[in-house]
């Protein structure tokens, strides 16, 4: 059963609830993934780049704005997203045959 942080009372609690919220995580991530295939798929037709600075600077701010809502380091939660954002524009860039470019 799931616990709140302060029903944890052993550290086997929290690593139980910290592995709980890992597998979370990745689910989230696969989805997110299915997102930017489909993304290259309608970028195709309509000739548009992977990379769409606009989109990206918007994406990055997102993160920092959501990670100060929460309590969070805007800082290192930006710079994870940095590194998914960079992550998709090269996944996108093969798809969309632009790596050769």
């Amino acid at each position: 059963m799931q616990k709140t942080p302060a029903e944890c009372t052993t550290m086997a609690d929290v690593r139980v609830e910290i592995d709980r919220l890992d597998r979370a995580l990745m689910t989230l991530l696969a989805e997110r993934w299915s997102y930017i295939d489909r993304a290259a798929e309608i970028k195709r037709p309509l000739k548009l780049k992977a990379d769409i600075p606009a989109r990206v600077a918007e994406v990055r701010e997102n993160a920092r704005r959501r990670a100060s809502e929460l309590g969070l380091d805007p800082d290192f939660y930006e710079g994870i997203w940095a590194q998914l954002i960079d992550h998709a524009i090269a996944h996108e860039r093969r798809l969309l045959g632009e790596a050769d470019e």
